[in-house]
């Protein structure tokens, strides 16, 4: 195989993976390998529209002074995903602000950031964030498309528009690896008449595969442990979590999903901290609330206790994951991607069949060439 032919199949496949990664993104409601911002509070850094490679938060190590993330924020811009850069960290909490602010987040009531809140992480070369210019644009192009295109899906099969949106991306991502599998084991430019193929086999558990680690990353990364700082005092005080010792106050938590896929989250507290909802399901690109009640020690000074959130996409009975949960917390994600591991695998074998896609590549300049030989 040529220099060329290895560099134009890389491209294809570095393409497909970034469309693939806007779509499934979308669909899922968090960054899969790109990420982007709409407005203009990380300016100059990122301008409106720009993108930028996102590692997501499990994988990326140590968060640091000046880093950007994107977190799941409960009062800034309404709720929702936000890209900002950490300013401060004290006591494992991060001080989050954007480059073209005049204050820090926390400044207008958005709570500091934990790790379970952050979701993904931009590396930096040279000591800046890796920029794509206009990504966002291509996103809300894409959004619009795989909006476009499941409506009649959905009609047609009478399916919901957020299962035919499933169906669209796994549709898409199906034929990217198809044209780039494809491109990579044709012939070179100079064989002729031979046929060559893709294993539709391999090509469906690898679909399968993709899919399930993707619907994986999204019931894991915004899941986890929340932290709550307590201050027990010998009387109560303004200021937040300064409660007078042996007395309880209340606290917010918010559940966001920014997904089309409607998560059930079970949620637990600690030895200092209950919950109101020890289940809470969050619909389509939607926010829940639940209360979180704090008690301080009989023993002044400061204690930090947590409330663990175990986060499940929607996709069985309710009824079901409960039993499930019940049984143990990692039960239900094993059984949801199996579910979702077959159903892919199944369709994507009903759709492809088996044995191989076949090429077959003639020159047709030859092939005259040699009647016109045979005639002379």
């Amino acid at each position: 195989m040529s220099l060329s032919r290895r560099l134009r199949i890389l491209a294809a496949a570095l393409v497909a993976l970034m469309v693939a990664s806007l779509f499934v993104g979308q669909l899922l409601g968090q960054p899969i390998l790109l990420g982007f911002v709409e407005t203009g509070s990380m300016s100059p850094t990122l301008e409106p529209g720009d993108g930028f490679v996102a590692i997501p938060a499990a994988v990326a190590g140590p968060i640091e002074q000046g880093d950007v993330v994107t977190f799941r924020a409960t009062t800034v811009g309404g709720g929702g995903l936000t890209t900002h850069r950490v300013v401060d960290i004290q006591n494992g909490q991060y001080t989050t602000k954007g480059d073209a602010n005049p204050f820090v987040d926390q400044a207008s009531g958005e709570p500091p950031v934990t790790r379970a809140r952050i979701v993904a992480v931009a590396p930096k070369v040279g000591g800046s964030v890796v920029v794509i210019p206009e990504l966002g644009t291509v996103a809300a192009g894409s959004q619009q498309m795989l909006d476009t295109a499941a409506r009649p899906v959905s009609r047609a099969t009478g399916l919901p528009v957020a299962a035919a949106r499933g169906l669209v991306t796994v549709g898409l991502v199906v034929g990217l690896a198809l044209a780039v599998t494809s491109e990579g084991t044709g012939p070179p430019a100079r064989e002729t008449d031979r046929d060559v193929g893709v294993s539709r086999h391999r090509l469906t558990q690898v679909t399968a595969a993709a899919v399930v680690v993707a619907v994986t990353a999204a019931m894991v990364l915004p899941g986890g442990a929340v932290a709550f700082e307590i201050v027990s005092a010998e009387q109560d005080a303004p200021g937040p979590r300064v409660i007078e010792q042996g007395e309880t106050e209340t606290a917010n938590y918010t559940v966001s999903n920014g997904g089309i896929v409607p998560v059930v989250s079970y949620l637990s507290g600690s030895d200092r901290a209950s919950v109101a909802d020890e289940r809470v399901v969050t619909g389509s690109r939607s926010q829940s609330q639940t209360t979180v009640r704090l008690s301080a020690p009989a023993e002044t000074g400061l204690y930090r206790t947590t409330v663990t959130e175990r986060r499940y996409l929607a996709l069985l009975p309710l009824g079901l994951i409960d039993r499930l949960h019940a049984i143990h917390p990692v039960l239900p994600l094993v059984v949801i991607d199996l579910w979702i591991g077959a159903l892919v695998y199944g369709l994507l074998r009903i759709g492809l069949g088996t044995g191989r896609t076949r090429q077959r590549r003639i020159d047709r300049p030859r092939a005259l060439a040699g009647r016109l030989r045979r005639y002379l």
